[in-house]
């Protein structure tokens, strides 16, 4: 086997060889060029300074050296794609004869359960905004739009004025891929008739803005802008844990299942491709209606 420093490591090459040949966006470029600058140096301070004498079971004990680090399991799963894309592009490339990380296998992560509020915790932080200024009937409408359609906060701050119709109660949420028209339950049509008639026209001022939800300096709303007006509404409700636009997405999804509602309904209504992304509601409910029957009926 040839010496080939882990020094030089064809860094350069495998960064070209993942732009052009591989497509990868810049931040994914960004994330494997940092998981194998580290990896490299690993080998170095472990005394194994030649990339063709790096084996599975060295990579092996960098995993579990990662594992006792305490690195997520997203983290882990990543760097392991990383390195095998790196020893895969050495392979390739004909710079080692064979490829150590071959029957390297990703853990399988934990899938964390969504946060789900109760109906009593919806209601608590949708009453949160309750003056008569223009911040409060915006967020108002704002997080009644969020619950009553079940919509990504990216969906939200790409919402135009024209995609929304409070009179019939319906908002149209597009893409590039797919479209879909969702109901809007009557109390929030009422306060974003409020927020479009009194609020958007007084702040919007010079910028002409189209879409539908702006910040009190007339421009669109942002995602962040989005995700610290709730946080604030849920600390200010008292709601423990980490309250996001998402939350509310996963309390709208839960709640209609939860009240016998379809789950094809609902994963149209969320925009899900595969129905497999709408089942763990139905698990979730299933999980919770147990849980409740062992702790609450006499003879369980």
């Amino acid at each position: 086997r040839g010496g080939i420093s882990v020094i030089e490591g064809y860094l350069s090459q495998f960064e070209s060889y993942l732009k052009d040949d591989k497509r990868c966006s810049k931040n994914t470029l960004s994330a494997y060029m940092r998981d194998i600058l580290q990896f490299l140096e690993y080998c170095t301070v472990n005394g194994n300074n030649n990339i063709a004498e790096i084996d599975e079971p060295f990579i092996k004990k960098y995993i579990d050296f990662l594992i006792k680090s305490g690195k997520s399991d997203a983290t882990k799963t990543r760097v392991i794609a990383s390195v095998k894309g790196y020893f895969r592009f050495l392979h390739i490339k004909k710079i080692i004869p064979e490829d150590p990380s071959i029957n390297l296998k990703n853990p399988r992560n934990k899938k964390k359960l969504p946060e789900i509020l109760s109906s009593k915790e919806v209601l608590l932080l949708l009453s949160q905004p309750s003056g008569k200024d223009y911040k409060s009937i915006r967020d108002r409408a704002m997080l009644e739009l969020l619950y009553a359609t079940g919509m990504r906060v990216s969906e939200l701050i790409d919402l135009s004025i024209s995609d929304i119709n409070p009179q019939i109660g319906i908002v149209n949420l597009h893409n590039e891929k797919s479209s879909r028209i969702v109901p809007i339950y009557k109390t929030a049509t009422k306060h974003i008739a409020e927020y479009i008639e009194y609020v958007r026209p007084a702040i919007i001022g010079d910028s002409g803005s189209d879409k539908l939800f702006l910040n009190l300096s007339g421009n669109p709303l942002s995602r962040q802008g989005c995700w610290k007006i709730i946080k604030y509404y849920a600390d200010k409700a008292g709601i423990e844990g980490d309250i996001t636009p998402q939350t509310l997405r996963h309390s709208f999804a839960a709640h209609l299942l939860e009240n016998g509602a379809n789950l094809k309904d609902v994963k149209d209504m969320l925009g899900h491709s595969d129905i497999s992304s709408t089942q763990i509601y139905a698990d979730i409910i299933k999980s919770k209606f147990a849980l409740s029957y062992q702790k609450f009926h006499p003879l369980a």
